[in-house]
């Protein structure tokens, strides 16, 4: 699909030499948000890997890197399987280094109405959308004490502030991010571990308007928001940018919400 609203709005954009040669590990990082922050930080100078299920988009967004003599390391990857997801953080380490930075990125919002919520959907909403985000903070923390500084960035989303009743699993998974975020910065501050929590509105991705928007609807979003632009994947991996660098390194147990005034 083709549609020029998809397209990066033209700006001058910071460069952070501290990312530079950073290691940085981005879950669900082979397509919309994440495929635009694993580039990011990419272009930024830094060693990525990431995480993701789809071989299919994720092996083309590791050739296009490629080709751009940029390579990044693709793990394939299903993070609710824990003990999968501690052999890649292993391999990261490995292959790369320490991991610095953990961004917290994969989530499934998939729509569901209440009757049709079962235990095991209701289970597998919070193990794809917040199980994992722990597990993953978790298995880099050793790395990032023994470099005596990190950076976590979990990914809610402002769909929990406003209520979600077609996917009620998915509101609820990223409401108990903020209590993760909220918990984690609080045990990995005297390692000098930050940990903040970044939301997301209502961006405009190919799968959003594939799946969920249409034209009508994604152009609704924008008509309520105070900034009148659709907001695309490359502003959210901009913001985490600046959080995952030094020049916030007295930032941490936030929340910052990225949606253009939508709220």
């Amino acid at each position: 699909m083709t549609i020029p609203e998809l397209e990066p709005r033209p700006g001058s954009f910071a460069t952070y030499p501290s990312l530079r040669g950073r290691v940085v590990l981005v879950t669900g990082g082979g397509s919309g948000i994440g495929a635009s922050i694993v580039a990011a930080f990419v272009g930024q100078g830094a060693k990525v890997a990431f995480l993701d299920i789809d071989r299919e988009s994720s092996g083309r967004l590791a050739d296009e890197l490629q080709l751009r003599g940029r390579g990044a390391l693709f793990i394939h990857c299903d993070l609710t399987d824990i003990d999968a997801l501690r052999s890649a953080v292993g391999r990261v380490r490995a292959e790369l280094g320490p991991i610095s930075v953990l961004i917290n990125n994969a989530a499934d919002d998939s729509r569901q109405k209440i009757t049709d919520v079962t235990p095991e959907s209701w289970d597998r909403a919070l193990d794809v959308n917040l199980k994992h985000q722990f597990f993953a903070a978790q298995a880099v923390h050793p790395h990032m004490r023994e470099l005596r500084s990190g950076s976590i960035v979990n990914f809610t989303s402002t769909a929990w502030m406003y209520g979600g009743s077609d996917f009620v699993g998915y509101a609820t998974a990223k409401a108990g991010v903020i209590g993760l975020t909220n918990a984690l910065a609080r045990q990995f501050g005297p390692d000098d571990i930050r940990v903040n929590a970044l939301a997301p509105g209502a961006v405009h991705t190919e799968r959003q308007l594939r799946l969920w928007y249409t034209r009508e609807r994604a152009d609704e979003f924008v008509s309520r928001q105070c900034l009148r632009h659709w907001l695309l994947a490359d502003e959210i991996a901009r913001t985490t940018l600046f959080l995952a660098a030094d020049d916030s390194r007295m930032i941490t147990k936030q929340l910052l919400i990225v949606d253009g005034g939508l709220r």
